[in-house]
């Protein structure tokens, strides 16, 4: 599974993601997902989950997708935004 990643969005309300590792949150306006790519999260509202399979590492959603944010995974390099502290104390 690792490098295989996929994201399609139907009319900003059917969501397929393929190469998911992992769900971080999830609630009625945000997704946040670890995937073989890095982490993803996806903003909008209504959100919900219908299908989930990590196994396979695929995740369909429904909802209203408002936007996608790919962060790089923390160990593929820096995560924007990442507390210099932390940083700096690693």
């Amino acid at each position: 599974m690792e490098g295989k990643h996929k994201v399609i969005l139907t009319d900003r309300k059917y969501l397929l993601v393929e190469g998911v590792r992992h769900v971080e949150s999830f609630d009625d306006n945000e997704i946040t997902l670890d995937t073989t790519m890095g982490f993803l999260t996806l903003k909008g509202e209504g959100l919900h989950i219908t299908q989930l399979d990590l196994q396979k590492g695929n995740l369909t959603a429904e909802g209203f997708f408002a936007s996608f944010l790919f962060q790089e995974d923390k160990g593929r390099g820096r995560v924007k935004g990442k507390n210099v502290l932390k940083r700096l104390l690693k």
